[in-house]
């Protein structure tokens, strides 16, 4: 019996601002009962889903209803080294809120690119270097450090844009969400589940069809989310076969799902 109601995944996108419209930032959907398909932003002047309404209506259709479980395509924690280098607490609400202090990157007008400038936020007490990378990250192929700016393929921008978010949605849904791995390994029942993703693991499992590469990324995870606890295989993701100091370190630093 599948665990969960509903499949979403998002590609997520670090450009511009919290309020700005966003090509690149989509979302689709799967049920049980549906097949995949694309989740348009609520009707506005906007064309395009923002991080700060994609926030606000996730948070909304998750505060009631039966469990979902959400895909992200952005690290949702740092590589060991930053916490060590910076002295942040080795607490995962710790670390969101110090990191919004620094980088508030979901205040209006303010791009990533503003903080790394100096011009808002206190970025550069708590900067990182390209060459460190998360556990998770060494074990998969492709995946670059959160440290890895301007460079294709890099979840840096979309990381230090997104993070305040995540911080949003736990204060938004309390004990609804389970934010995985942080709040255990194993989801509490019925609970809404919130798990970083990597899209490119999967997106060659499924034909791309007329969708751009944002949109076939999104799909790829609500459909392999969908299929894969269909199968009753996603407790084996959920529980990645890691030594015990491993674990310990994944954590802080978060995991991928669909990496073992």
């Amino acid at each position: 019996m599948p665990q969960f109601a509903r499949y979403l995944g998002i590609d997520y996108s670090g450009a511009a601002t919290s309020t700005s419209s966003l090509p690149g930032l989509r979302l689709y959907e799967a049920t049980p009962d549906r097949p995949t398909g694309e989740v348009p932003p609520p009707p506005s002047p906007r064309k395009y889903w923002t991080r700060a309404g994609l926030a606000e209506w996730l948070a909304e259709q998750l505060a009631d209803g039966p469990p979902a479980i959400v895909g992200i395509d952005h690290a949702f924690s740092f590589p060991m080294q930053y916490f060590m280098t910076h002295a942040v607490p080795l607490d995962w609400r710790a670390f969101l809120d110090d990191f919004h202090k620094h980088w508030p990157t979901d205040e209006e007008h303010t791009y990533v690119d503003c903080v790394r400038d100096g011009l808002v936020g206190r970025g550069e007490e708590r900067g990182g270097d390209s060459r460190w990378r998360r556990l998770c990250e060494r074990r998969s192929k492709g995946a670059k450090s959160v440290f890895h700016f301007d460079a294709p393929g890099s979840v840096a921008k979309s990381t230090h844009a997104g993070l305040p978010w995540l911080r949003f949605l736990r204060d938004r849904l309390g004990g609804r969400a389970h934010f995985w791995p942080f709040d255990g390994w194993e989801p509490t029942s019925g609970s809404h589940v919130f798990a970083e993703v990597y899209p490119s693991l999967w997106n060659k499992s499924f034909p791309r069809e007329d969708r751009t590469p944002d949109q076939h990324d999104a799909y790829t995870v609500a459909r392999w989310l969908s299929e894969t606890d269909a199968a009753d295989k996603l407790p084996r993701f959920l529980r990645p076969e890691l030594l015990t100091e491993e674990r310990a370190i994944a954590d802080i630093e978060g995991w991928i799902l669909g990496i073992n």
